[in-house]
């Protein structure tokens, strides 16, 4: 233990001076961690979807199978995960569950209802103390698969799905206040819609990403324009059949698509829409291995990340990220305890890359991991703007800082890698009591303009 906090003190010493991105060292810095107990959910977790509400606070949806397959929604405490409402509390079976969080903090999950005996879509909020309906349940024309929930700008939930009454068809559904209403056409791809993924750009407009059977199982996208459901460049656009098509946009507007590529080796692709065209965003096929699950998603600094369940890494979970050039890992590769499936991927307020899946590690139950250390996004640091005084410290400490100090923040963590202490910053000079801190070393981790920086500190 003496040896571990000696090379922190040298390491953070670097770091204080030199501020050089060198941020994969050891395990021991940087680390995949579980959020609260791996494999928290009661039975068998089916369908997870990950979701951060505005507070920052991770929520997922499955469909349990102690709970005969209804769905179950939990959130993470600070300490444990704990039901929102009632465990169990749709009407029958769950499947294709899909969650979203309203820009004003409400939980909503879409999903086929088994408890309609057509398996059509039905779509819930938890109103503050219990799940209830949000329209009918069982509003579409009839049995739905790859359900996909997602809001517009203006708050409205809308669900995607491959609709049974239309012929197995892709149909986009709004809920307008009273009822649920076509967006275009339902029924309007050209064949079925599988893992149909549902999303809006910066300027509000509906997207839809699927493995297309209208265009030999390829990789489809689809915008809605205000009237009418149109492609995105060319209808097939993968170089081979598109698997777990995922959909995400960068801060500019541009739609990415990931896939497990059968162009390519059933290894991962990622292709962005570049206004004319689609166009691979590094290799195509980057993976080491075949992939499944594939989960997409663009950090806060705009960085696209991808999860995935990794065939070169023992079945494991692996999360790469692009760095401009070319995919790199983040972390160790293979970093789950056993096979992820469902896996889901989605980003902290601060920054911080979640994945949550089916463990196969942990009896097929819930986990959520998420990349951590206390110095994470040391990496982005360019030229120090932190000072930290005085240094030992007896009772109060100064955090000054040279750049803008909105939407900036302090976190302080002991030598465990434990928060004791979060606050916003509003001030050039922030001063913080740390009388009742035990003696010791603490680090404190300060996010400022999209910039993390860490010093550390050492409390007499």
């Amino acid at each position: 233990m003496k040896k571990f906090i000696y090379i922190l003190m040298f390491l953070f010493s670097i770091v204080g001076i030199a501020q050089q991105p060198w941020y994969k060292y050891s395990p021991m810095d940087y680390a995949w961690k579980d959020v609260g107990n791996a494999g928290f959910s009661a039975g068998t977790a089916q369908g997870i979807c990950l979701a951060f509400n505005p507070s920052g606070i991770p929520y997922v949806v499955y469909s349990d199978f102690a709970y005969n397959q209804k769905a179950i929604v939990k959130m993470f405490n600070g300490t444990s995960w704990v039901n929102v409402g009632n465990a169990g509390f749709s009407a029958g079976w769950a499947h294709y569950t899909t969650l979203a969080i309203s820009p004003s903090g409400k939980p909503y999950v879409a999903y086929q209802d088994y408890g309609d005996s057509s398996f059509r879509a039905t779509v819930m909020m938890f109103n503050g103390t219990n799940w209830v309906n949000v329209g009918n349940a069982g509003f579409s024309a009839g049995g739905v698969n790859f359900t996909s929930l997602a809001f517009s700008l203006s708050g409205q939930p809308y669900v995607a799905y491959s609709d049974g009454g239309n012929s197995g068809k892709a149909t986009v559904m709004k809920f307008n206040g009273t009822n649920w209403v076509n967006v275009g056409n339902a029924g309007f791809s050209a064949g079925e819609p599988v893992n149909i993924s549902l999303a809006f750009s910066p300027s509000g407009q509906p997207y839809v990403a699927y493995q297309d059977y209208g265009n030999s199982q390829k990789a489809t996208v689809m915008m809605f324009n205000g009237t009418n459901w149109v492609n995105v460049g060319n209808a097939g656009f993968s170089a081979g059949q598109a698997w777990f098509t995922s959909l995400a946009f960068n801060s500019t507007g541009q739609p990415y698509v990931a896939y497990e590529d059968y162009g390519n080796s059933q290894k991962a692709t990622v292709m962005m829409f570049n206004g004319t065209n689609w166009v691979n965003v590094g290799n195509a096929g980057f993976s080491d291995s075949t992939v499944w699950y594939t989960s997409l998603a663009f950090s806060p600094s705009g960085q696209p990340y991808l999860a995935y369940d990794d065939y070169g890494n023992s079945y494991k979970a692996t999360v790469m990220r692009f760095n401009g050039t070319s995919w790199v890992d983040v972390g160790n590769a293979g970093f789950s305890a056993g096979e992820p499936w469902y896996i889901s991927l989605a980003f902290s307020s601060s920054g911080q890359p979640y994945v949550a899946y089916q463990d196969e590690g942990n009896s097929y139950k819930a986990t959520v991991m998420k990349y951590d250390s206390v110095y994470f996004g040391i990496n982005e640091l360019q030229e120090s703007r932190l000072s930290l005084y005085p240094n030992p410290a007896t009772d109060k400490i100064i955090i000054e800082t040279t750049g803008k100090t909105q939407e900036s923040y302090f976190v302080i963590l002991n030598i465990e890698g434990q928060q004791v202490m979060t606050s916003q910053i509003t001030q050039p000079k922030t001063q913080v009591d740390i009388s009742s801190f035990p003696s010791g070393v603490y680090f404190v981790r300060v996010t400022n303009d999209n910039i993390v920086e860490v010093e550390k500190i050492i409390k007499k």
